[in-house]
């Protein structure tokens, strides 16, 4: 069974959802036979690297909120990460394109490596404040988790693998994806934003079972408690 997955680095659901989806395969029957994909997603495609801001303050500029409401909302989303098991320092977190750091993903898939990719730069990100349109960082990341240096720098000092990262985007929009962390189960049900891990188990088991839908459309499973970043940068 296939699990699609459309993530953002930048989306501080997305790595929730990450570690609740694990949660919820440790406890399945059958993990050793699920194949993880991450898909390429960007919430903000056109964002301008600036390291001089952080995150928080880039949201009360971009947002119209005081700092106040800023810090009480980035608050409330590390408390969460933390019941995850995850440490968000998101006043550390730095104003970056994504594009480059999802080429590289791109390549470590490549190279059957692409859930270690995600996941060191998630931590990369939302942990250790590095900036993810850095050249040298993303190398870093990179030999981390076993990729060679020169392949890498061939991919970052070039274009490569934007397209693959656009094809990701554009499938996203032909299966109706406005947020993400959005998950895909085996092309049978659909899981929007971080859910609780009830979610995934029912969902789970359901796709396995190779349930047939009446209806053709992509069933998306999705509840007041599963919390998105959205495609006009909303995160709730």
């Amino acid at each position: 069974m296939k699990i699609e997955i459309w993530s953002d680095i930048m989306c501080p659901f997305c790595y929730i959802g990450k570690r609740r989806l694990e949660s919820a395969l440790a406890d399945f029957e059958y993990s050793d036979r699920v194949q993880i994909e991450w898909k390429s997603f960007l919430l903000n495609p056109d964002m301008v690297t600036d390291t001089s801001k952080s995150t928080v303050e880039y949201l009360s500029e971009t947002k119209g909120w005081s700092m106040e409401q800023t810090q009480q909302m980035i608050s409330q989303v590390e408390e969460m990460a933390k019941e995850e098991g995850l440490t968000y320092h998101m006043d550390k977190t730095v104003v970056a394109n994504a594009k480059n750091a999802h080429r590289l993903l791109q390549l470590s898939k490549t190279l059957g490596k692409g859930d270690l990719m995600k996941e060191r730069l998630l931590k990369a990100y939302f942990t250790e404040g590095a900036n993810i349109d850095d050249t040298s960082a993303l190398l870093k990341l990179a030999l981390e988790v076993g990729l060679e240096k020169d392949r890498v720098l061939a991919t970052l000092e070039s274009n490569e693998f934007m397209d693959k990262v656009n094809r990701d985007i554009e499938e996203s929009r032909q299966l109706g994806v406005r947020g993400v962390p959005f998950f895909v189960l085996d092309r049978k049900f659909g899981i929007s934003g971080a859910q609780p891990k009830s979610m995934f188990d029912q969902n789970i088991q359901k796709a396995w079972e190779g349930f047939v839908m009446e209806n053709p459309i992509l069933q998306v499973a999705k509840n007041q408690e599963g919390t998105a970043c959205d495609v006009d940068g909303n995160c709730d």
